[in-house]
C-alpha cells in the first residue's frame, strides 16, 4: 500500500514559528500580500490614533489663535498673550511661550511650544529645539488657518497613513535583506531544508508578529490603558520578538532530506557488514 502523500501547507498566518516557517516555501507574492495586510492594519491604527488624539487638539489650538499673526523671516509675529496654552489633552499640548520661560508647560505626553525664533518639542526623554527657517512664510492666525485645516485635515491623515504603509513595506524588505544571512546559517547548521530565497522570505515573515504586537500596543496606548513608558518599551521589544521568531522558525523547518534519511536509519553505513556470528570460520 502506497504511503499517503503529505499536502504542502499554505502560508497564511505568520503568528507561530511553524506558520512563519511555511513562508520559506511560499511565493514572493504570498509574502507581500500578508505583509501588506499587516502594514494596512498598522497604518489604520496610527491613523485612528491621530484622528482621535492629535487632530482635535490641533483644531482647538487653531481656534484659539489671534486674528493676525505669522511666521516669516525666521520670527514669530504673535499678537496675543504669552505664555499661553492653546489646547491640550493627555497626549498632546500646543502652547506659545515666546521666551521659553516654562510657564506654559503641560503634563501632556508631547508638547509643541512656539517661541519667538524657534519651536520646541518636549517629550518624555527630553526636548528638541529647531529655529524657524528663514524661508518660512506661514500664517499663524485663526482667519487663515481654520479653513485651511478644515479642508486639508482628511487629506493629511490619509497621507500620513499612506506614507506609513509604504514605509513599513520598504523597511521590512530592508530588514529581511539584513536578516536573511543569519537565517540561512541557522538553517544550514541545523540541517534544515532552507534555500537562500526561502531564507529571505522567512526573515520577512518573522517580522510580522512583532509588528502586530506593536500595533496592539499603539491601540492600547490610544485607549489610555498603557502609558508612554510602556510604548517605548514595546518599540524595543517588538524588535526582539522578530529576532526570536527568526531563530525558532528556522529550526521549525523540516530536516534536509539527507539529514532526515540519516536520522531515520542511523546504521545505514554499516548495513553491508555481516552480523556477528556469521563470519566464515577458518579451515583447519
Amino acid at each position: 500500500m502506497d504511503a499517503p502523500v503529505e499536502k504542502p501547507q499554505v502560508a497564511w498566518q505568520p503568528l507561530t514559528p511553524r506558520g512563519v516557517a511555511v513562508f520559506a516555501g511560499a511565493t514572493l507574492g504570498r509574502l507581500l500580500m500578508v505583509q501588506f495586510f499587516f502594514a494596512l492594519l498598522a497604518a489604520a491604527t496610527v491613523g485612528w490614533f491621530l484622528h482621535m488624539a492629535w487632530f482635535p487638539i490641533i483644531q482647538q489650538a487653531i481656534r484659539q489663535l489671534p486674528a493676525q499673526g505669522s511666521i516669516h523671516t525666521g520670527k514669530l509675529d504673535w499678537r496675543g498673550n504669552s505664555p499661553l496654552r492653546l489646547a491640550e489633552d493627555r497626549f498632546l499640548a500646543i502652547a506659545v511661550d515666546l521666551k521659553h520661560e516654562g510657564e506654559a508647560r503641560s503634563p501632556a505626553h508631547i508638547q509643541i511650544e512656539l517661541g519667538e525664533s524657534d519651536f520646541q518639542i518636549i517629550y518624555l526623554l527630553g526636548s528638541l529645539s529647531r529655529a524657524y527657517p528663514l524661508k518660512w512664510n506661514i500664517a499663524v492666525n485663526r482667519a487663515e488657518l481654520e479653513p485651511w485645516w478644515g479642508a486639508w485635515a482628511p487629506e493629511l491623515l490619509a497621507l500620513v497613513a499612506g506614507l506609513l504603509l509604504a514605509g513599513l513595506m520598504l523597511s521590512w524588505a530592508l530588514l529581511a535583506t539584513i536578516y536573511w544571512v543569519p537565517v540561512w546559517l541557522i538553517g544550514f547548521f541545523g540541517n534544515r531544508a532552507l534555500s537562500l530565497p526561502g531564507s529571505w522570505r522567512l526573515a520577512g515573515a518573522a517580522l510580522m508578529p512583532g509588528a502586530l504586537f506593536l500595533t496592539a500596543v499603539i491601540l492600547l496606548y490610544g485607549l489610555g490603558i498603557l502609558d508612554p513608558v510602556h510604548l517605548l518599551v514595546a518599540v524595543a521589544l517588538h524588535l526582539a520578538i522578530g529576532w526570536i521568531y527568526l531563530f525558532i522558525s528556522a529550526l521549525s523547518l523540516p530536516l534536509h532530506p539527507a539529514a532526515a534519511a540519516l536520522k531515520k536509519n542511523p546504521f545505514a553505513i554499516g548495513a553491508a557488514e555481516p552480523p556477528k556470528g556469521t563470519e566464515e570460520q577458518p579451515k583447519g
